[in-house]
């Protein structure tokens, strides 16, 4: 007899193998919220408070005619709510985030964060380039992890919305990585670009260019929750990855490449999330690793797709980079009440970090992260949502 589990784990799967032909069929998915009239206001700014050293603080407001809402602040270039909608059209925040500016400020886990200059880790908080070694900010033991102490997603950006489209709305944030910021080397110019369009797509593009060589490795730290509350255990889950990089301990790679066949890595195929989880426990306690996506990089592809059976939102993640670090909230504890009073417990939320591979500076086999003066850094990830009937 199967367990209750073991049912429930099954029509997950028998409900994703329904989405898949629904979509190759050309029914069964799609926005089902009701439009809004042309004449809509797609993009409004407003102000959102000042940090301590009393420097403006704004928040951007996204929407489309099928009623999606996705909100930006220009503190750490941070997605704080998207509001996306289920089978019955009902919209649900699905995201982990606060609705002030002040929860940020007292710290958090890189919830929805834009994350530079250099994402992941950095072994031994140092790395050598053109024959000179670069010391960086150590702030996870001995290592370097998501810019140093105060990373991109601690500075306040500049906001520029740009004029909306016929079936999309945007804004760009820009900010300026000084020369010698946290350790890294050149003045680094960012830009970030947040696009959300009428196909309920989420554009992300990342430019960035510098005056002197420097590690350049940009993604965006989201946590995803497709129902809105409760844990992402349930959430089906591929990835387009037959292989990984492996880690020690304190999650630095190996600089091996290994396939993900046979360990409870390999989504190749639909699996729940929990399905497989507590084989990764006690360390690193949940999925916590980079992922090579089989497309290489360099060009716009499918890297993953998720679904929650419930409310049946699906979301797909297409990027041109190389890796996706699949992060599922592992320290979360319920300690933490985020909008509209949600509390999140362990694996509240899944994160799809499009990225180079942690600690690549060190590693030259890996993809190099290296951006020199002339050069332009350029990414895209692409988050598009859609639902199953």
């Amino acid at each position: 007899m199967r367990t209750k589990m073991g049912c429930l784990r099954q029509t997950a799967v028998d409900l994703w193998i329904a989405v898949l032909l629904g979509i190759l069929g050309g029914g069964a998915v799609g926005v089902r919220a009701a439009e809004s009239p042309a004449s809509m206001n797609r993009i409004t700014t407003q102000d959102w408070g000042r940090t301590a050293e009393g420097q403006a603080v704004s928040l951007v407001t996204l929407s489309n005619r099928h009623g999606m809402v996705a909100k930006i602040t220009s503190y750490g270039a941070i997605i704080t709510e998207l509001h996306v909608p289920d089978r019955q059209g009902q919209l649900t925040n699905v995201v982990l985030g606060f609705d002030n500016l002040d929860r940020y400020l007292q710290g958090h886990p890189a919830f929805g964060a834009t994350i530079g200059r250099v994402a992941n880790r950095i072994a031994g908080a140092k790395f050598t380039l053109d024959g000179r070694d670069y010391p960086l900010a150590a702030n996870i033991g001995p290592h370097h992890i998501h810019g140093g102490r105060a990373g991109f997603h601690q500075r306040v950006w500049e906001t520029r919305p740009l004029p909306p489209g016929a079936d999309r709305s945007a804004v760009e944030f820009r900010y300026l990585s000084v020369d010698g910021e946290e350790g890294y080397p050149g003045n680094l110019q960012v830009r970030v670009t947040f696009t959300l369009t009428d196909d309920n797509e989420l554009r992300i593009d990342y430019a960035a260019e510098t005056d002197k060589a420097t590690p350049v490795n940009l993604t965006n730290h989201s946590y995803f929750n497709l129902a809105g509350h409760g844990d992402v255990l349930g959430h089906l889950l591929e990835i387009a990855a037959d292989r990984y990089t492996p880690s020690d301990r304190a999650l630095i790679p190996t600089g091996e490449i290994a396939p993900v066949a046979g360990t409870p890595l390999d989504f190749t195929t639909p699996k729940t999330l929990g399905s497989r989880i507590d084989g990764l426990r006690p360390h690193p306690n949940g999925y916590d690793h980079n992922y090579v996506l089989n497309s290489g990089g360099g060009t716009l592809a499918f890297a993953a797709r998720a679904m929650d059976p419930v409310s049946g939102r699906v979301l797909e993640a297409w990027t041109t980079e190389p890796g996706v670090q699949l992060f599922t909230a592992n320290g979360l504890d319920g300690r933490i009440v985020g909008t509209g009073g949600v509390v999140y417990p362990r694996h509240a939320g899944f994160c799809l970090e499009t990225q180079h591979f942690p600690d690549a500076i060190n590693q030259p086999h890996f993809p190099p992260v290296v951006l020199r003066p002339g050069a332009t850094f350029r990414s895209t990830t692409v988050f598009r949502f859609s639902v199953a009937s």
